[in-house]
């Protein structure tokens, strides 16, 4: 095989194995960022840092928690580069007041609401559990943390989202993370 059908063997590899996981990349970048367009930016950071290091992938069964990996870092990048944009409060108030008279108030609503007020160290295992499908042991070895924390975590989080959509507004008794 010469250098060109290398190359097309290894981007037709890549291709295949982030198209299987791109869904889930956006939906973890969102539930990250809480933004669409941030979202967007990150998967494809994600995605231009994963092609750079994609020989270092040695197993290719462990390409989702490598990218979800990948993209959790890039977000967190993207903040340490991002200084805020400054915003007249009187605009603020006119760019929320059309985005609120257009949304229905449902359930799914006030769920999503309610988690993405949670606190990130709540918020991140309980999303990679229920939308990514990722183990608690595996949750443990992605945010770098031990797994009786992850449990703590998603209990505390389910509590708290329990506490938010019976009430109304979240639970704020549990303090810090574990």
């Amino acid at each position: 095989m010469n250098k060109t059908e290398n190359e097309l063997a290894r981007r037709r590899r890549f291709e295949a194995l982030t198209r299987a996981h791109r869904d889930d990349l956006y939906r973890y970048a969102f539930w990250l960022a809480r933004d669409h367009a941030i979202a967007d930016d990150a998967v494809q950071e994600c995605l231009l840092r994963a092609w750079k290091a994609f020989e270092s992938l040695e197993d290719e069964s462990r390409a989702k928690p490598w990218l979800m990996t990948i993209l959790r870092r890039e977000h967190a990048r993207l903040y340490e580069r991002k200084r805020p944009d400054m915003v007249a409060m009187q605009d603020l108030s006119q760019r929320e007041n059309a985005i609120l008279g257009s949304q229905p108030d449902t359930d799914i609503d006030d769920l999503r609401v309610a988690i993405l007020q949670l606190d990130d160290s709540y918020r991140e295992p309980l999303v990679l559990q229920v939308l990514m499908g990722f183990s608690t042991e595996q949750i443990a070895e992605h945010m770098g943390i031990k797994q009786n924390a992850v449990l703590t975590r998603l209990f505390r989080a389910r509590k708290q989202l329990k506490s938010a959509l019976e009430s109304g507004h979240p639970d704020d008794d549990e303090g810090g993370a574990a």
